[in-house]
């Protein structure tokens, strides 16, 4: 089984066919990371099939639940925000990084692949949610950080009904727990954690849904080092 199968067989198992642009697109796309990467360290997976799985397909687990507006806040190299614009070239999908690099590469994957429903934005989360609060009808993360900091630079940018989707290890359930002061503090409430299993793998995650309930409090989020030093919720 080449990679292009390996995807293809993924996606059938998650129910999301995908055209014969939409996998090349993939393919490119795993083609520039695994380049660039000699020179750039943006991911400890450089085997072209594990990039499909623990890459491609662990974010195309989201896919079915993105329905409009989106962004991907401390998206890195493009996931989860990049196979889930691929995958839904009709949905907006704004990708955040504090890294000016990333971002570069980003652009660079966007224009090769020719995406035309991603912006990709330099800068921090908490300085970006100033003007763009409560604009998105979803949030998405793989970001390895508390899931406490996280709902803080995340739920702001949630419209009230809308949802923030933390994408997380299997073993979450007392990080869910402990934030779970914190996401009420920002307008949020836990909806569901749903373990998964990454298609074609054994390799198992888990999808945190925090549903935005209420508008976030102007105060939130804080500065990045004050959300570091003093999590909501205590530490």
């Amino acid at each position: 089984m080449d990679e292009r199968q390996l995807l293809a067989e993924g996606l059938e198992t998650l129910r999301l066919p995908a055209t014969a642009k939409q996998l090349e697109q993939f393919i490119q796309f795993s083609k520039i990371l695994i380049q660039k990467n000699q020179v750039m360290n943006l991911t400890a997976i450089t085997n072209p099939m594990d990039v499909i799985t623990r890459h491609f397909l662990d974010s195309a687990v989201l896919s079915s639940q993105i329905t409009s507006k989106t962004i991907d806040i401390g998206t890195g190299a493009g996931f989860p925000g990049l196979p889930l614009a691929i995958l839904n070239p009709d949905i907006s999908f704004t990708l955040l990084d504090a890294q000016r690099k990333r971002i570069d590469f980003i652009k660079q994957v966007v224009d090769a692949l020719g995406l035309k429903n991603v912006q990709p934005v330099h800068g921090r989360a908490e300085e970006f949610a100033r003007q763009n609060r409560e604009t998105f009808a979803y949030a998405v993360s793989r970001a390895v950080a508390d899931l406490r900091v996280l709902s803080e630079l995340c739920i702001p940018f949630v419209q009230p009904g809308g949802i923030f989707y933390a994408m997380k290890s299997q073993g979450c359930i007392e990080e869910v727990t402990a934030a779970g002061e914190a996401i009420g503090l920002l307008g949020g409430a836990l909806k569901a954690i749903t373990p998964y299993t990454i298609p074609c793998t054994e390799i198992s995650h888990a999808l945190v849904m925090i549903q935005k309930i209420t508008p976030t409090a102007e105060k939130y989020p804080r500065r990045f080092a004050r959300i570091q030093a003093a999590p909501l919720g205590g530490k």
